[in-house]
């Protein structure tokens, strides 16, 4: 299942003085992972993906985010870094989710 997107990189705000950055899947996408994941999930109930961003491909992992009824994805410094991109900048994102059949 591939995910093509643009949102908005935000700042988890439990955590502001470590800068960690996220951006929120569509609620339609995320509504589609969990019926497809079925209970598949790993600690807090990640799901393994491969993002894209401009020309940084990486592997990590979807959290799901109760608060906002979706899944949200963290960007690292280097990836910002790599693509110039700043907590409150539009981004378009690529994922792919790797655990679901």
């Amino acid at each position: 299942m591939i995910i093509d997107f643009e949102a908005e990189l935000w700042i988890w705000a439990a955590r502001r003085a470590d800068t960690w950055t996220f951006v929120s899947l569509p609620a339609d996408a995320a509504a589609e992972i969990r019926d497809r994941a079925a209970g598949l999930s790993r600690g807090f109930g990640s799901l393994r993906v491969e993002a894209t961003i401009g020309t940084s491909i990486w592997r990590t992992s979807i959290f799901p985010d109760g608060a906002r009824e979706s899944y949200v994805l963290p960007v690292k410094r280097a990836i910002r870094a790599a693509q110039q991109v700043n907590p409150g900048d539009t981004i378009a994102v690529s994922v792919q989710v790797i655990d679901l059949p």
